[in-house]
Formats: structure tokens, sequence, C-alpha cells
């Protein structure tokens, strides 16, 4: 089974035990953020497979997490703002994936990480830019998270800051990011398959860790309470900030 696990993966076992572990962690906080989940995998795993490699590796494990919470995330959703994100993320992705893709690895990790970092301390102390809430921010946010998701699979974490801008109950925050990596699925799968990242082994990847992240998801949804949400949040954007420095740091050296 183990070895069938480290040839599949393409990991050695100390690697895969690494990865199995930031995997549990990021469905952990998928499951009570409702966003976060690629953002703790490519932060934490980077320095050991290539962002291009992570992409789809998230790509399938934010599909298992989407489809454990999509019941939730249909009630609350602010659904006519989802679509216009999704829309718009779908024309920025492939933008993302250009750059990715021809560039080299090492410059990848630290774009990646860098991006992380940035938008996690965005996050951090909470900077809400009055243009994100008009028409016209919905757009570029839209536009920003596709881009960010070709680049380092974390659009999700834009759209979090587009969210926060709008003072949207925690709620509907959590409901509406779940709706909108639900369904940008569709398209980015599409793109995926043209640019060639989706590989088998990117398939084998997702596909063997998608239990793992499954039970971290459950374990955060049963964790959640709207009335903790701050602290929750306020301890995922910690260890984003942890992960992505430190593994930024480690590549500069």
């Amino acid at each position: 089974m183990i070895t069938t696990l480290t040839y599949e993966t393409g990991l050695a076992l100390t690697d895969l035990a690494i990865v199995l572990a930031v995997v549990f962690t990021a469905g952990l906080i998928r499951g009570f953020a409702g966003f976060g989940l690629s953002a703790v995998v490519m932060a934490g795993v980077a320095i050991l497979i290539p962002p291009v490699e992570l992409i789809p590796m998230c790509y399938l494990l934010e599909g298992a997490a989407s489809l454990a919470m999509f019941r939730g995330g249909m009630a609350h959703a602010n659904m006519k703002i989802v679509w216009g994100l999704v829309i718009c993320s779908a024309i920025g992705m492939p933008i993302g994936l250009l750059a990715t893709t021809n560039i080299d690895v090492a410059l990848s990790k630290k774009l990646a990480l860098s991006l992380i970092l940035a938008l996690t301390l965005a996050q951090f102390f909470r900077l809400r830019p009055k243009f994100l809430a008009t028409p016209k921010g919905l757009y570029a946010s839209g536009l920003t998270a596709g881009i960010a998701t070709g680049l380092a699979s974390v659009g999700g974490m834009v759209i979090a800051l587009y969210v926060l801008a709008g003072d949207t109950p925690p709620k509907q925050m959590r409901a509406s990011l779940v709706m909108f990596l639900c369904i940008s699925m569709v398209t980015s799968l599409v793109w995926l398959v043209a640019y060639d990242v989706m590989t088998t082994q990117a398939v084998w990847r997702g596909v063997l860790m998608s239990p793992v992240v499954l039970l971290g998801v459950f374990a955060g949804i049963w964790l959640f309470r709207p009335a903790y949400e701050h602290l929750y949040k306020n301890a995922c954007l910690l260890l984003l900030t942890l992960l992505s420095a430190t593994g930024l740091i480690s590549q500069m050296l």
C-alpha cells in the first residue's frame, strides 16, 4: 500500500507524510473558514512540489471540498455576485497559467509564496479598498482571482478580500466563497486541460489525498461556530503567514 502511494504520487515517504499532514490541515481550515485550502497546500508544500504541479492537485482537492460544502453554500450565498466573479475569473485564469507554465520553477515558487503572503497580510490587516465595493471592483476582483488561480491556485483569497470589503455577514461570506470555488471548478478544468497541466500524476495525487482533505473539511464544519468566526479566521491567516514566509525565506536562502 505504502509503495503504491509513493510510486503513484512520485513522493518519497517522508515528503508524502508532510504533504498529507498539510492537506488535512488545509481541509480543516476550508471547513470552518470557507477558503484557504489551496493557499495552505501551496504555502506548505511548494518547497517540495513545483507550483505548476500543485495547481491541478489543488483543483481536485478543492473539488472534493466544494462538493462536501455545496448544500450549505447554495442556501446563504449571494449568487448574483458569485456569478459575476466566476465569469471574470474564467477570463483571468489563462493569463496566470501562461505565466506559470513559462517561467523557471524556482521563480514560480517565489512568486506563488509572495502572492500568498501579500494576500494573507492584506486580510490580516483588514484592508478594505472602497473600490472593491463597486461594480468595477467586482469585475476586477474576479479577473484578479482568475490570474491568482493560474499562478498559485489562490483565487479564493482574492475573493475573500472582495467579500470582506463589503462588510458581508460571516455566514454569507463563507457561503459565497464556497459557491464561487464550486462553480469555478468547471471553467478551471477547461484551462487546466488546455494548458496540459492536468497530468496523470496530478490526478493520482488529488484522488489519493481527497479522503484526507475531506476528513479535515468535515472536522472544520463540525468546529465552525459563527460566534467564534473571527478567531478562526485570524488563526488561519496567522498559519498562512508563517507557512508562506518560512517557505519564501527558505527559497531565498
